[in-house]
């Protein structure tokens, strides 16, 4: 983590303080906010590696917070709160929160998740797939990381994407969802299935004909989870 940008929102001083001894010893530059306006004014400057946001905070709340930030940027986010509902951890996904750790956490698994993002987030930039996949209705360019639907281009998020150029390398194959988090998450997700289905249900929503009758996405009971040609 040397000199990798930090920026952590969150209205606990104290807590700001902890994590932010916790990451400079790490080696991370690290800037505090203490709501989500000023937090959003710091993205902007500092343009981080990485937001460790809160959720519940005065003035703007952490959803909207990361809703924004992901209009304009594929940083990770990790989300702090002291909620732990699934229906919770699946709204934090559906903003664009790359993962979500609960209060109280463990220092050191915080800095293994952290560190986890910052690694997918390197990997992201340099990987680049070769197959492409194309018929009538739906164009994966994967080189291109570019999707279209009957011919127009469709806006999905990094994670998104990466998820479905998976899926298309590996055609008509069953994926469990322990082999989607390894590749797609990281090693540390495998015990998160939540993730997969909240951005397989965005995907089928943008690139299904029929969200409710998937053609391309298809569901493997148990297993997993598999791209079908047509």
């Amino acid at each position: 983590m040397d000199s990798k940008q930090i920026l952590i929102v969150d209205d606990d001083i104290s807590l700001c303080q902890m994590l932010k001894l916790t990451f400079k010893k790490e080696g991370a530059d690290v800037h505090t906010a203490m709501d989500g306006r000023q937090g959003l004014q710091k993205f902007f400057e500092l343009k981080p590696d990485l937001v460790l946001l809160d959720i519940r905070m005065p003035d703007i709340e952490g959803w909207d917070v990361c809703r924004q930030i992901r209009m304009m940027s594929e940083i990770p986010v990790i989300m702090l709160t002291t909620l732990n509902r699934n229906e919770e951890i699946v709204r934090g996904l559906e903003c664009g929160a790359d993962d979500f750790v609960t209060k109280p956490f463990s220092r050191s698994v915080l800095i293994a998740r952290a560190k986890a993002a910052l690694r997918r987030n390197r990997i992201v930039e340099v990987e680049q797939p070769k197959l492409d996949y194309q018929d009538d209705y739906l164009s994966v360019l994967l080189d291109e990381r570019r999707v279209l639907v009957e011919g127009e281009p469709v806006k999905l998020s990094s994670r998104e994407f990466n998820l479905l150029a998976y899926l298309v390398e590996n055609a008509d194959r069953v994926l469990t969802h322990e082999q989607i988090l390894d590749k797609v998450w990281g090693w540390e997700y495998r015990d998160s299935p939540d993730y997969i289905h909240v951005y397989l249900s965005h995907l089928r929503k943008k690139i299904e004909p029929n969200a409710k009758l998937p053609i391309y996405l298809q569901t493997e009971h148990g297993i997993g989870y598999r791209f079908c040609k047509n």
